[in-house]
């Protein structure tokens, strides 16, 4: 199944903020570390630069069934380097090789919903635990990279099967 990278997202390292929302760029470096000049405190401090945790991948078919049920998310909202259209959050699965834009990557682990969420403007303290509830299994997809190169916005993501 093949689509598109609607969306290339970072967040500099910003003392006292942490890695999320992240904001679009037209195209970016990713390296085995994960996308150029993005930062993550959780995963820098607390998983010391896990390699299967480089990226964070979100169809944005997902986002949209979240809207469907109130939440107003928006691509990088969540904390993801790629928004994709076009390849199904139930696609995505451990192990899965694919191909975006100049770098393979593998999907190494679906990402648990984490307090973080909490700093959205439309979740915080009061709706903070509703919202975790509803995230388990929704979060998006961690994934190692493979062989770095250039994405950009409209790149295409395909399953490789070589």
């Amino acid at each position: 199944m093949a689509g598109i990278i609607q969306q290339v997202n970072l967040k500099n390292r910003t003392p006292g903020e942490h890695g999320l929302p992240k904001n679009p760029v037209s195209s970016a470096f990713v390296g085995k570390a994960g996308v150029e000049g993005d930062f993550n405190v959780f995963r820098h401090e607390e998983r010391k630069d896990d390699p299967d945790q480089a990226l964070l991948i979100m169809p944005i078919e997902m986002i949209k069934e979240l809207n469907s049920e109130g939440w107003p998310i928006k691509p990088g909202d969540l904390g993801e380097n790629f928004t994709t259209v076009g390849v199904s959050y139930k696609s995505f699965a451990p192990g899965k090789i694919y191909d975006a834009g100049g770098v393979r990557l593998q999907i190494s682990k679906a990402c648990d919903p984490c307090n973080n969420l909490y700093l959205l403007p439309y979740v915080g303290k009061t709706r903070g635990h509703e919202f975790l509830k509803l995230m388990l299994g929704r979060r998006g997809w961690y994934a190692r990279v493979l062989s770095e190169g250039q994405v950009k916005h409209g790149d295409r993501i395909e399953e490789s099967h070589a």
